[in-house]
């Protein structure tokens, strides 16, 4: 349940007394019953997948006997995203996110069950999963948008470190059960379970997630192409949201050659084959391992108030481990700085993901998540063809090695302009008609929420630069104790539905609009405020 505060004063209390802040522990996160219910499926949803694309992989080989029509059959459930993934992102910004959860579940539901049937040829099964996988990228941007509603700010980048770790190890036993059951039981058992999964992943938010409007009102539609559009000039337009892409990028070119050149790496140190597997399961695993247990650490160990000083350190020690690997004698050298490089991303990118999200005025996040998945995807794609290249005219110790020092020098350079101080200082407030609806908290396992306490009376503040979006109750304030914010407006045109300035929250519920030039201070009350009736969450 979250303080009715700003995140920025959590640790003030009424008299004067401050206590210590403390790290958010998995219990905080957890104890809110939606987030369970969203962590739950996200469990579901990506075993399911991952088990699907490998026993593909084994289904088309088996059929085909092709090595090329196999990878193929991989290759292809990325293709949503590269081809047009920011576009269909912003479609759930249309949408309430619950619901686009649940339709895009069963929706992908259909087609691998289709593949699961005898007999299918394998240029269907390639269509079939084409199809499926275009629910990922509406899926994977309403579960980012959703997470700062259900969450208090505090808890946000403990919540996303615990979502992205577990990504990375339900990766890892996907991949493993479904390549071991499709190759011992059968490849279309193992999508028969993966579209049972989409159905269960479905019950579990319908069941779980309470109903909320979509960020996105009908009246303030445009063209779909035109909000992703401005999607990308909100990301690519705001200082703090273009410096966390940028590095995001950058980070993701220059960590994923383990991953990708994994096979061709272990053949350096060994001729036998059963060598080379161990050798090249070994390399792989380690990044994703190393990134649970940075990312596990970071939302458990690391204060809140100290996230953002890790930036700059750990941005430059996930370039400089792998390229001490072009030193490495074995494969087991490797791993170990390859696990190194996977700790230092598991912090800095649920840190740099929680500074984005929180960053986000509220409907836009959807439509962000999909210019940031979309360029991570790209970015991945072309280091892997480059440094593909570049191996077939050197050694891949070599090749890592020295694309790594390039990481390095481009990451410090970026870690240098990076400001530690620029997330916790920097605030968007942009309250929209469609902003979420105020006045209720996130219902734990110690009982309902409490009541919410009415916002104070309007204090005019004639420091206040004409022209500033006042916060409405429970809007977070940048600095604690005193000081305000300018909002940052989304690029473009009104997005609002009205022709002057955005309504806030409490303009929603009937009262009075505040003045241009005023502001309402958010004082700390007796009530405790939601996390879903805040816009940055």
């Amino acid at each position: 349940m979250s303080d009715d505060r700003p995140a920025a004063q959590l640790g003030d209390r009424p008299g004067g007394v401050t206590e210590p802040e403390r790290s958010v522990t998995f219990r905080d996160v957890f104890a809110v019953r939606e987030f369970r219910a969203l962590y739950f499926s996200l469990i579901v949803n990506w075993i399911g997948d991952y088990l699907a694309r490998a026993a593909i992989v084994v289904l088309v080989y088996q059929q085909s006997q092709s090595v090329l029509l196999s990878a193929a059959s991989f290759a292809v459930s990325y293709l949503p995203w590269i081809a047009g993934g920011p576009v269909l992102a912003a479609v759930a910004e249309r949408y309430p996110y619950r619901r686009v959860l649940i339709v895009c579940d069963l929706a992908r539901a259909v087609p691998i069950a289709l593949i699961a049937l005898p007999d299918v040829p394998v240029p269907v099964i390639l269509v079939l999963m084409f199809v499926a996988m275009l629910g990922a990228p509406p899926t994977q941007a309403a579960r980012s948008a959703l997470i700062p509603l259900l969450l208090p700010r505090h808890q946000v980048v403990t919540g996303l470190a615990v979502n992205s770790s577990t990504a990375q190890a339900a990766q890892v036993l996907g991949y493993l059960a479904g390549a071991t059951l499709a190759a011992g039981v059968g490849a279309r058992l193992g999508l028969a379970l993966d579209a049972l999964s989409f159905l269960a992943s479905a019950a579990i938010i319908a069941v779980g997630v309470r109903p909320r409007p979509a960020a996105s009102s009908r009246d303030r539609r445009r063209h779909l192409l035109r909000e992703t559009g401005e999607g990308y000039r909100l990301v690519f337009g705001t200082p703090l949201l273009r410096s966390i892409a940028l590095m995001v990028f950058a980070l993701t070119t220059f960590t994923i050659l383990p991953e990708g050149l994994a096979a061709g790496w272990a053949a350096v140190f060994h001729d036998d084959p059963r060598a080379r597997g161990f050798d090249q399961g070994l390399i792989m695993a380690a990044g994703p391992v190393g990134f649970v247990i940075g990312g596990l650490a970071v939302g458990r160990l690391v204060p809140h108030s100290r996230r953002n000083s890790l930036v700059r350190p750990f941005a430059m020690l996930a370039p400089l481990a792998l390229a001490l690997t072009m030193w490495a004698p074995n494969a087991a050298v490797v791993a170990l700085l390859v696990m190194i490089s996977g700790v230092a991303q598991g912090v800095l990118v649920p840190t740099l993901n929680g500074a984005f999200v929180l960053t986000l005025p509220h409907g836009y996040r959807a439509r962000a998540f999909g210019v940031m998945q979309g360029g991570m995807q790209l970015s991945q794609g072309l280091a892997l063809i480059v440094s593909g290249a570049l191996a077939q005219q050197s050694t891949i110790p070599l090749v890592v090695g020295w694309w790594s020092l390039g990481g390095l020098v481009l990451m410090t350079v970026l870690a240098i302009r990076w400001r530690s101080h620029t997330a916790n200082a920097t605030t968007v407030v942009a309250e929209t008609a469609a902003a979420p609806e105020t006045g209720a908290a996130p219902e734990t396992d110690a009982g309902p929420p409490a009541a919410v306490a009415p916002p104070p009376a309007p204090v005019h503040d004639p420091a206040t630069p004409a022209g500033t979006i006042p916060p409405g109750p429970g809007s977070p304030v940048s600095r604690p104790h005193h000081g305000y914010e300018r909002a940052v407006r989304p690029p473009g045109p009104d997005l609002t539905g009205n022709a002057g300035r955005p309504r806030g929250p409490a303009e929603m519920n009937g009262a009075k609009a505040l003045p241009r030039g005023t502001t309402a201070r958010s004082t700390p009350g007796p009530g405790r405020h939601s996390a879903a009736g805040r816009l940055d969450g």
